[in-house]
């Protein structure tokens, strides 16, 4: 079988070449820098849904068990706290957990290096992607030439020359306002659970800051600074000892960036899929940047393996468009509101923030107005080709503790109480275990079976 290709390896590309060989494809994973990047939190909260994907392809222990689950998330208003909330914890995993992002690829890496269908590639720089009808030839700077059945590009955010040779845009817009980022390790007692977010503090006035625990007392502190902020003449320390006080710390790591909100305008080009920052980019208010990019890692491996395997036929893949675009759609405009909080556009959002936050000093029903971001979800395909039905689970990502059961293929299953499968219904089950249809006939579920598979005929 002719391998495929993904550009990027990233958690997005190891997840994509990991899942794939789950499957049974194998994968060539081309990366254009010489080595991985040793440390920095970068993308840090890893969702439950995320984790359990991670868990199907054997890593998802080993990261939960690393990981850290913040309890309570503390808001501040300048020198009052508004409020906390506590946050509950069910199914077999939690609800997320902290870890940086340079740590969870070592143990993607360690599962890659046990799987014989992974080859990983350093130093080669992608530049050229020439599609027929039978596959990508994938031609790199250093002179390699590589021949694809399909590709999936998770070569991140500046993969502008790729996605504008394959004639994809990349509309949005980016935020004047730099965010300076900083891992420290300290000893901070009673903070080693709980995830502080101040807004306008005395220390940081008229922007915000957010600290998040990480394992092995090592916290992450996100300030938002002016579009003309130096790192060269700031005073770090001085920031740093404003919010931890006398305690004794060090830096882990250090950057400074901008905030994007850009989706392409095509995520699949033929043979070729976006996927991950490659495909959207958002404020990580909420985690979802990796993690909806994890989630488009699985949509396309499942498909691209039922396609090269003769299982489904080629215009399947146009689903992987319809569904994770407009998951980055709706991922887009929950960052983008969370953004117009955090940094007003005009004086009208400028008014309602300061209102806001001034009544949620004293009035608890103004809490939920207050956006600090959305933790992530998966992402309902009510609207997609491969969802047939009215039933409210048509669409929906079934509950954790069914999915193990059902990421082996295309199930059909009955009376199971776990889903909520009533007598005479006949659900359908896809391989990243979303719910295409409630079929109550053999009709239906022939319908149902015919989107998914090219040989679909039920009897009974």
């Amino acid at each position: 079988m002719t391998p495929v290709v993904v550009v990027g390896n990233g958690p997005v590309g190891q997840t994509t070449a990991l899942l794939l060989a789950r499957w049974g494809v194998p994968a060539v994973v081309l990366d254009s820098r010489a080595e991985r990047d040793a440390i920095g939190s970068r993308s840090i909260c890893q969702q439950r849904d995320v984790l359990d994907i991670w868990r199907s392809v054997g890593a998802g222990e080993q990261i939960t068990a690393e990981g850290l689950t913040w309890r309570t998330a503390r808001t501040f208003y300048q020198d009052t706290e508004l409020f906390a909330v506590d946050l509950p914890s069910t199914g077999t995993l939690p609800p997320f957990v902290n870890l940086s992002q340079s740590r969870t690829e070592e143990i993607l890496d360690s599962w890659i290096a046990r799987q014989p269908l992974i080859d990983v590639r350093w130093d080669h720089h992608v530049t050229g992607l020439d599609q027929d009808a039978d596959g990508v030839t994938v031609t790199c700077v250093n002179g390699q030439v590589l021949r694809a059945s399909y590709v999936v590009l998770c070569a991140g955010a500046r993969a502008d020359a790729l996605r504008s040779a394959l004639g994809v845009t990349f509309e949005g817009r980016s935020f004047d306002d730099q965010f300076l980022i900083c891992d420290i390790s300290a000893d901070l007692p009673g903070w080693a659970h709980e995830r502080r977010f101040y807004f306008d503090p005395p220390w940081n006035p008229g922007r915000q800051v957010l600290i998040h625990p990480c394992p092995g007392s090592t916290f992450r502190i996100d300030w938002q600074v002016p579009a003309d902020y130096s790192a060269e003449t700031d005073d770090l320390d001085g920031r740093i000892r404003q919010i931890i006080g006398d305690a004794e710390y060090s830096v882990i790591w250090k950057s400074v960036y901008r905030f994007h909100s850009r989706v392409a305008s095509r995520m699949r080009v033929g043979r070729v899929l976006l996927a991950g920052d490659c495909a959207h980019l958002m404020a990580p208010f909420g985690a979802r940047g990796l993690n909806s990019g994890v989630a488009d890692a699985e949509n396309a491996a499942w498909k691209i393996a039922f396609v090269l395997q003769g299982k489904s036929a080629g215009d399947l893949l146009e689903t992987y468009h319809v569904e994770r675009h407009a998951a980055a759609l709706e991922n887009l405009a929950v960052t983008t509101e969370t953004m117009n909080f955090l940094v007003p556009q005009d004086d009208a959002q400028r008014r309602r923030r300061l209102s806001v936050l001034e009544r949620a000093r004293h009035d608890p029903s103004v809490h939920s107005e207050v956006n600090s971001g959305r933790l992530s979800a998966p992402f309902p395909y009510r609207s997609s080709p491969l969802t047939s039905g009215t039933h409210p689970a048509a669409g929906r990502l079934v509950p954790e503790r069914c999915r193990s059961f059902c990421r082996d293929g295309v199930q059909v299953i009955r009376e199971s109480a776990a889903l909520g499968v009533r007598p005479g219904e006949m659900w359908v089950i896809r391989p990243d275990a979303y719910v295409a249809a409630v079929a109550t006939s053999s009709a239906e579920l022939n319908a149902a079976l015919s989107s998914l598979l090219l040989v679909s005929v039920y009897q009974g």
